[in-house]
């Protein structure tokens, strides 16, 4: 046994569902219809040429789930589910995770993308354990602020840490699969790195190591 680790935009998923929920929102009327848009979409460029600058990326992005009831999220994110993330469940993910699972490998999902929107997409691949942003609540309203470090770059490497000292274990024989250049910190610190439909930057890195290189796109 031992412990395997997946990203999830892009790499379970075949899509970014953090750039995905900002498009959602577009569509409810939720947010500003152009300043919104752009910000969304600026930030995807930023985090795929890697300088996104992740705490006013989540200045936006947590803003809106101050604006609305718990109950009126609830039920957007049902929507989101059934609309924008089940058609991007990638199959040969599921099989991967399968894999993982029958040889009883302890299963993680790490991400940069916040709690609100991956937890419920952790539960419907069957995956207990995650590591993501953590957005401060208060009262049971959202307050727009991070609890904690936020689980993107090298601050994955550090909430692994974190979560490993809690669950008392090692991380001798760990899988990591992600397809992002910004997960080379947590991808050189595992015994196998696989890079799943990598970008550009991951597929030259991931070359020049001797790293598995995989697809689970059709």
């Amino acid at each position: 046994m031992s412990l395997a680790i997946f990203d999830l935009d892009n790499t379970l998923l075949s899509i970014d569902s953090d750039h995905a929920w900002g498009e959602f929102l577009l569509e409810q009327g939720a947010v500003d219809p152009v300043a919104y848009r752009e910000a969304n979409d600026r930030f995807l460029a930023d985090y795929a040429a890697g300088t996104l600058d992740i705490y006013a990326f989540l200045e936006v992005a947590l803003k809106p789930l101050t604006q609305h009831s718990p109950e009126q999220l609830a039920a957007w994110h049902q929507q989101f589910m059934a609309s924008k993330i089940e058609p991007h469940v990638l199959p040969k993910g599921e099989d991967l995770v399968a894999r993982h699972r029958a040889s009883g490998d302890t299963l993680l999902i790490i991400t940069a993308t916040n709690r609100f929107i991956t937890g419920p997409i952790a539960k419907r691949l069957g995956i207990d354990e995650l590591i993501a942003v953590e957005p401060e609540s208060l009262d049971g309203r959202y307050t727009g602020r991070v609890s904690g470090t936020p689980s993107y770059r090298e601050g994955k490497v550090k909430r692994l840490d974190e979560w490993l000292t809690r669950k008392d274990m090692a991380l001798d024989g760990a899988w990591f699969y992600s397809d992002s250049h910004n997960d080379l910190p947590l991808l050189e610190r595992v015994d196998h790195p696989v890079a799943v439909d990598p970008d550009p930057t991951l597929r030259q890195a991931a070359e020049a190591h001797g790293w598995k290189i995989i697809s689970l796109r059709d």
